[in-house]
């Protein structure tokens, strides 16, 4: 593909040669191991375990987090990443995520010295697969009212409760579980993998990300050391800090998984004939191609413009949240106007936009939904919650 047609603006001037070098090492990564063989796992709903130790030799577990055998790349480049991983397929972008950006990351913000040093660098290697358990059955936007529990027992804690939703929560060799403790703060717990009473059900009859699993998880007097307890994490405010500094990348998850379904349309226009001529020639078809390709270009520039306000540690909870609503909202109708574009082609797996079609709809709602995003942005700029109803608090629309 053409770069001048997926790249109109030359956003690539923008970006560092490190992080243009990282992003060709994981889009040859998916176009080389991932396309040609995620679709059987994806129809199977089946995990491709193979491809981890493969991922693993990228170098690219651990995101922007310095030291412990993680690569401390840049905003960008962990951008690019997400986007480029989402390109080639949502399941192996959301392993990823969950791995590299929420598990890995709570751990690197909200862990001790000590702790980092134990966990990070086996899970750097993906030697130990990370999972990230916050949602419950029945708090999923108001994961703040959670109600799993954690009681502190001699040189133990015990967890009880249920977590759902949990991706990479059925093969992960560390879980963190966010539980209420018995005076009420939220804290994070890392449960391994053989802990008795700890059990995950995968889920099944998902119809997006099928290759990858999310799990129910049960805890019924789960026995944790004291030391598996996040050192630095005392309330719910910690939790919401790592997903309001993780939530960015999925804005460029959705932008891979656009900019993967525009590409894949506009070469089947190309190539597909009807009534004697390409349908890229016709203009309804050229319409849709342009309008797609704007708002691509658009998404471009605002995950590029958002990563280097993170990269100068200027990025706020609200900055993200804006990118996200907006992100996931465009590439919405991108990969349904691809499909679409594609014909009937379009609902074969073969062709790939139809998975990408379908996983769209997960990035749509994950770390997030839209409704609870634009909530978000609109306490940033009234200074009214419409959720809770009370007005914000000033703190939470400084500029750093």
């Amino acid at each position: 593909m053409d770069d001048a047609a997926t790249d109109f603006y030359v956003v690539e001037d923008l970006l560092q040669p490190a992080d243009v070098e990282i992003r060709d090492r994981v889009r040859a990564f998916c176009d080389k191991e991932v396309t040609p063989r995620i679709n059987d796992y994806w129809e199977r709903a089946e995990f491709p375990s193979e491809l981890v130790p493969k991922l693993a030799e990228l170098g690219i577990a651990g995101g922007t987090i310095q030291g412990y055998g993680c690569p401390g790349m840049s905003n960008v480049a962990a951008g690019l990443v997400a986007a480029e991983l989402a390109r080639g397929d949502g399941s192996i972008g959301t392993f990823n995520g969950v791995h590299s950006f929420l598990a890995m990351q709570s751990i690197a913000m909200l862990g001790s010295e000590e702790q980092r040093e134990r966990w990070l660098p086996e899970m750097a290697r993906i030697e130990k697969i990370g999972a990230f358990g916050l949602t419950e059955p029945a708090h999923g936007s108001d994961a703040v009212g959670l109600e799993t529990t954690a009681r502190r027992d001699g040189d133990s804690y015990v967890l009880d409760g249920q977590k759902k939703w949990i991706g990479n929560g059925s093969i992960a060799d560390l879980v963190l579980v966010w539980a209420r403790g018995e005076d009420g703060a939220v804290g994070g717990y890392v449960v391994e993998k053989g802990t008795p009473g700890f059990s995950a059900r995968v889920m099944t009859g998902k119809t997006a990300l099928r290759a990858v699993w999310q799990a129910e998880l049960t805890l019924d007097g789960v026995r944790v050391p004291a030391d598996n307890r996040l050192a630095r994490c005392t309330s719910f405010k910690d939790v919401s800090t790592v997903l309001d500094r993780t939530r960015y990348t999925v804005a460029w998850r959705a932008l891979g998984t656009a900019t993967g379904a525009y590409e894949l349309a506009l070469a089947h226009a190309l190539r597909r004939e009807q009534f004697g001529s390409p349908i890229a020639g016709y203009q309804l078809v050229q319409d849709k191609l342009a309008r797609m390709l704007a708002e691509i270009t658009t998404m471009q520039l605002m995950c590029w413009r958002l990563s280097t306000l993170a990269d100068a540690g200027r990025m706020t909870a609200a900055m993200a949240s804006l990118a996200k609503m907006n992100c996931a909202a465009k590439a919405r109708t991108i990969v349904a106007d691809a499909r679409d574009i594609l014909g009937g082609d379009g609902i074969l797996l073969e062709h790939h936009v139809a998975r990408h079609h379908a996983d769209m709809e997960a990035v749509f709602t994950f770390e997030g939904t839209d409704s609870v995003q634009a909530l978000i942005v609109g306490r940033e700029i009234t200074g009214l919650s419409a959720i809770s109803g009370r007005r914000a608090d000033p703190r939470s629309r400084a500029r750093p």
